[in-house]
């Protein structure tokens, strides 16, 4: 019962703050939307698991990839924050709040890569399949990636859109996901 309740929950939030983008099928927010309620679905599968001191492999495994998770998307958002010079009346519906940037950010982790927000969930993702290991865990994490690679590439777009060239160089000396890597 308390999977259920943790779910439903969880998708009102999702679907609230995703509200605008669910209504524009191309936007990256649409695609993160469902990449964040399928982590939501690994999230209540594993939620037995989290009061668990058990220091197993795959456990050490979801510590270690969820603690990623946590400095990358602490680091991106301060970097957006700080530098992003954000701008409320811009004119893109889908975004939210610390996506309405009208400076191109590149620095921190941006120096690196372009999505470390991405990255971030990315590491969630997996970390979450590690806390509760199984085919099924495993095909969900897949399918999780896979829509946070579909909203990385929608936003690219949007990016490309909205900062024109100057975004197509950053892109030509950034990875997309893990520095020097990806």
């Amino acid at each position: 019962m308390l999977e259920w309740l943790t779910f439903i929950a969880g998708s009102t939030v999702l679907a609230y703050f995703s509200r605008a983008s669910l209504r524009v099928p191309k936007s990256h927010g649409f695609y993160r939307f469902f990449a964040w309620e399928l982590m939501l679905i690994l999230l209540v599968m594993s939620i037995g698991r989290w009061g668990n001191a058990v220091r197993t492999p795959d456990q050490i495994a979801s510590a270690v990839l969820m603690n990623i998770s946590l400095l990358l998307v602490s680091s991106g958002y301060l970097s957006l924050f700080l530098f992003g010079k954000h701008d409320s009346s811009r004119n893109d519906a889908p975004l939210l709040f610390i996506e309405k940037t009208t400076m191109l950010v590149t620095h921190g982790l941006y120096r690196y890569i372009r999505h470390p927000i991405y990255s971030s969930l990315l590491f969630l993702d997996w970390g979450l399949f590690f806390k509760e290991m199984s085919w099924l865990t495993a095909g969900i994490s897949f399918l999780a990636s896979l829509f946070l690679l579909l909203a990385s590439r929608a936003e690219e777009n949007e990016n490309i859109d909205y900062f024109g060239s100057q975004y197509l160089q950053y892109m030509a000396r950034t990875k997309l996901f893990i520095p020097f890597f990806l």
